[in-house]
C-alpha cells in the first residue's frame, strides 16, 4: 500500500479503476489503514506464537517451546514477512489492489480497535510535534523534484520534449534582463531624422518591429510594425510625413527588467503583444523583448534572424579557447558551450570582467576566475570587446 505511485493511483483513479479509486480512499487516512494492517498482523503473530507454545510444550516440554519459538520465527520472516513484502514492493499494484477487498471490511469490523490504537498513538506523536494527519503537503512535488522526475523519465519522454520540460521549469529563475536585446544593440526609428533616411532603415531592416523614438531611445513613441509601412508608403519619399509614421506606431508596451520570465509569457499572452520596452527602476530604457526571444528559451532557436546570423558572438579557437565578444549574455555562454559561469551577478562576459578586474584595462592582460580561464583580446575605451576564454 505504501509502495505504491501515488500519482499513478491518482491518476488511475481519475480514470474511472474501482480498485484505485479503493486503495485511494483507504490511504486518505494512512494511520487507520497502518492500524488495521498492524492489529491484524500483531494478532495472528501472537496467536500463532501462543499456539506453538502449547503444542511444543504438550510434545516436548520446555525444549518444545523453544524449538517451536525458533521455528516459528523463522516460518514467519520467510512466509510471512520478507517473501511476501518483497512481493509487494516490487509489484505494488498487484498485490494493493486485491488487499484492498479485505482491508475495507476489517477497517470497519475494528474500527473500535483502531479508534483505541490510532487515539494514544497520535496523542503520543502530538506529544513530540507531529501532527499524524499532517501528510497532504508530503504528496506535491517541488520544482526540483519535479525537475529529477523529468530528468530521469528516460524513454518515457522523447529528448527535445525533455528539454523543453526542463527550460519551462527554468523560466521562474530568469528574468527579462537574462534576454532581452541591450539598448546599444537596439535598432530603431529616430523621428527626428529625415524622411528619406527612415525609409532606408525600414526597407533594408532585418526585423519585423522597430521601436520608434524621439531624439533619445529613452523617448520611445511606438512600435512600428513593418505591416503597417505599406498604409503610408506610396509615391515619393517627398509623400510622407514624420506624422504618418508616428500614427502607425503601435503604442509602446513597457516592462521591469526585473519581471521573471514566466510571468512576463503571461503578460505578453495577456496584453496580446509580441515586444516589449524593458525599463530599469528609474524608468530609463535597458533593452527590448521579443515574445520569440521568451519562446526560444523554452524550444530553442527555431527561426532563421538574418541580422543574427551576420555576428557570431562566440567563435572557437585553438586548444579549448573561444573567442567571445564582451556583448553576449553569460546564459547564452553557458547554454551553448555547456559552461557553469555566474549568472547572479552580471549578466554579460564584459560586465562579468570588469566585476573581476574592478577596472577597464589599459592593455591585454589574463586572469583566472574559477575553473575558467580568461584573455582581453580587444578593448575599447569604455568595454572589453572580446575576450578569449576556456575551461581548465
Amino acid at each position: 500500500m505504501m509502495a505504491l505511485n501515488r500519482y499513478r493511483l491518482r491518476h488511475l483513479s481519475n480514470n474511472g479503476n474501482r480498485s484505485a479509486k479503493r486503495v485511494s480512499k483507504l490511504l486518505q487516512r494512512p494511520d487507520r489503514l497502518i492500524g488495521v494492517i498492524l492489529i491484524g498482523n500483531n494478532l495472528v503473530n501472537i496467536a500463532a506464537a501462543s499456539i506453538t507454545t502449547i503444542i511444543g510444550t504438550a510434545l516436548y516440554g520446555a525444549k518444545g517451546a523453544i524449538f517451536g519459538s525458533i521455528l516459528l520465527t523463522l516460518v514467519i520472516l520467510i512466509f510471512s514477512e520478507v517473501t511476501p513484502k518483497t512481493i509487494a514492493a516490487l509489484y505494488p499494484e498487484k498485490i494493493a489492489f486485491p488487499a484492498s477487498f479485505i482491508l475495507r471490511p476489517l477497517l470497519f469490523l475494528l474500527i473500535p480497535a483502531v479508534w483505541l490504537v490510532n487515539g494514544v498513538s497520535n496523542g503520543l506523536a502530538r506529544l513530540i510535534g507531529i501532527n499524524p494527519q499532517d501528510h497532504g503537503n508530503n504528496e506535491l512535488l517541488r520544482p526540483e523534484e519535479l525537475r529529477t522526475a523529468v530528468d530521469e523519465a528516460g524513454d518515457l519522454i522523447p529528448d527535445q520534449h525533455q528539454g523543453m520540460l526542463l527550460n519551462i521549469l527554468d523560466l521562474e529563475k530568469a528574468t527579462v534582463e537574462d534576454i532581452m536585446v541591450p539598448r546599444n544593440e537596439v535598432i530603431g526609428l529616430d523621428i527626428e531624422e529625415d524622411v528619406p533616411t527612415l525609409m532606408e532603415q525600414i526597407r533594408s531592416s532585418a526585423y519585423t518591429r522597430l521601436p520608434v523614438y524621439q531624439g533619445d531611445i529613452n523617448n520611445i513613441v511606438g512600435v512600428m510594425h513593418l505591416r503597417n509601412a505599406a498604409k503610408f508608403i506610396y509615391g515619393g519619399d517627398e509623400t510622407i510625413t514624420h506624422e504618418a509614421i508616428k500614427r502607425f506606431a503601435r503604442e509602446p508596451y513597457f516592462v521591469p527588467e526585473s519581471t521573471p520570465l514566466h510571468v512576463q509569457l503571461l503578460n505578453f499572452q495577456k496584453e496580446k503583444r509580441r515586444i516589449a520596452i524593458a525599463v530599469d527602476e528609474y524608468g530609463d530604457v535597458q533593452g527590448i523583448v521579443t515574445l520569440e526571444d521568451l519562446l526560444e528559451e523554452i524550444v530553442g532557436d527555431f527561426t532563421t534572424n538574418l541580422a543574427e546570423e551576420a555576428q557570431q558572438e562566440i567563435s572557437p579557437l585553438n586548444d579549448g579557447w573561444f573567442a567571445i565578444e564582451g556583448g553576449t549574455s553569460i546564459r547564452d555562454i553557458n547554454k551553448q558551450l555547456g559552461w557553469e559561469l555566474p549568472i547572479d551577478g552580471p549578466k554579460t562576459l564584459n560586465g562579468l570582467i570588469l566585476e573581476h578586474i574592478e577596472s577597464i584595462p589599459a592593455g591585454h592582460m589574463g586572469f583566472s576566475l574559477g575553473r575558467f580561464q580568461f584573455e582581453t583580446s580587444k578593448i575599447s575605451n569604455n568595454m572589453i570587446e572580446v575576450a578569449n576564454v576556456r575551461r581548465k
